[in-house]
């Protein structure tokens, strides 16, 4: 079972990367502006982020095996429908429903953790081996995205999906999920949704108008959210939790936005083929696969806090490294073991920490702000100056927040 959710988040997680380093390819197959490029990685993420709130809140109601099977099924078939699209106006249509349907497997398999593994301990060891095998899937896209390029094409990126979510299936076709009792406002949903992709658009486009919109849309959504019987963000949550999202929403920003900045550079201005590109990211593969087994024993025993601040650190150093030398490897892996103590660390605490029968809600707004966070990277590193330096600063100054956040909670703890 284990196995069958993990390959199934592993699918989700690998198309948030594994697209960038085609794009050489897409362009040249499709056309296209750097813009409309930016679209065919961010239409995913814009509505896999916004959509998580939502697929946490199904997961909580309606089941969490229940919604992660048609989650699964979705991938899988516009996956195949992704592949053959004929031009790239159609290929962001369908990334953006891909994004959905993943957002649907996430909820749904952050909903089964606390029903599969009941103990805190065990959870927590347990969210380690989950993301060992899926934070492979984040930094292996670009390698196995350019070996699937090289030989195919980037139709061949989709193409891998549906087989890998057939297995997934099966694996999990004896699993169910009893029904909830917490209630869903679409109208904050769809407002959260409108929100996120206005302010995406506003960034990549740039576009003032936009930008306006996205603040008269937020406009609306703050009363519309503080009056819902059912709030998109469960009462106290982003007080209770602000470090942890600003970590997460950080994290996935920096990493995001330094993947698409990289990829570029390695195939426009070092003229690497796709496959070498995707070699040269291997150094942020290994670490990202075997380190988070430590990290769930660490937290298991320590907590979330100490492994996601040494993590944040190694991040910030790691992203400085690029920056500032030609030692692309050496720092490649050190940012490789500060996500890898970052992201696992982040999900337990979370999960742990949520009130029973939300823990796909509480999984959803962490998955949500880190991918929004994934986005505004890909959008705001495009276009800055020195981007891998900023991402770093960025990053460094965020885990001196979190540290001052972790401090106040453990001292109004012992209060």
């Amino acid at each position: 079972m284990m196995f069958g959710f993990s390959l199934a988040y592993f699918l989700v997680i690998l198309d948030t990367t594994v697209l960038t380093i085609a794009l050489p390819d897409l362009r040249a197959s499709l056309g296209g502006s750097l813009a409309g490029q930016q679209w065919a990685v961010n239409a995913y993420t814009v509505a896999f982020a916004a959509s998580l709130l939502v697929g946490g809140a199904v997961a909580d109601r309606y089941g969490a095996a229940r919604i992660f099977k048609a989650g699964v099924v979705a991938f899988g078939a516009i996956s195949l429908l992704s592949a053959a699209a004929p031009h790239l106006g159609v290929l962001v249509g369908l990334r953006a429903l891909l994004g959905v349907a993943g957002a649907l497997c996430t909820g749904g398999s952050l909903g089964l953790l606390p029903q599969l593994f009941p103990d805190p301990a065990a959870r927590a060891r347990a969210t380690g081996l989950w993301a060992a095998i899926t934070g492979t899937a984040l930094a292996a896209g670009p390698l196995l995205g350019g070996l699937l390029v090289d030989l195919y094409g980037w139709r061949a990126v989709f193409l891998l999906n549906p087989p890998l979510a057939l297995i997934s299936l099966l694996a999990m076709r004896r699993v169910s999920s009893p029904r909830g009792h917490r209630g869903i406002d679409w109208r904050v949903q769809a407002l959260a949704c409108a929100f996120l992709g206005l302010v995406a658009q506003a960034l990549i486009g740039p576009s003032v108008l936009a930008g306006v919109a996205a603040l008269a849309v937020l406009a609306v959504l703050v009363p519309v959210e503080r009056r819902s019987h059912a709030p998109a963000l469960p009462g106290g949550l982003l007080a209770a939790t602000w470090p942890e999202l600003l970590a997460g929403t950080v994290a996935n920003f920096a990493f995001s936005g330094a993947l698409f900045v990289l990829t570029l550079l390695l195939q426009d201005t070092r003229h690497l083929d796709p496959l070498a590109a995707g070699l040269a990211f291997l150094p942020l593969t290994l670490p990202m696969t075997v380190n988070p087994l430590l990290t769930g024993r660490l937290v298991a025993r320590y907590g979330p806090r100490p492994p996601t601040l040494c993590g944040l650190a190694l991040l910030a150093t790691g992203l400085a490294g690029v920056a500032l030398t030609d030692a692309l490897a050496w720092w490649l892996v050190v940012m490789g073991f500060g996500l890898s103590f970052v992201l696992p660390a982040l999900m337990a605490g979370m999960v742990n920490s949520a009130p029973p029968g939300t823990a796909g809600t509480a999984g959803g707004v962490l998955n949500a702000f880190r991918q929004a966070g994934a986005t505004l990277g890909v959008a705001v590193m495009g276009v800055v100056g020195r981007p891998l330096l900023a991402a770093a600063v960025l990053t460094a100054l965020t885990c001196l927040c979190y540290a001052a956040g972790a401090w106040r909670a453990r001292a109004a703890a012992l209060t």
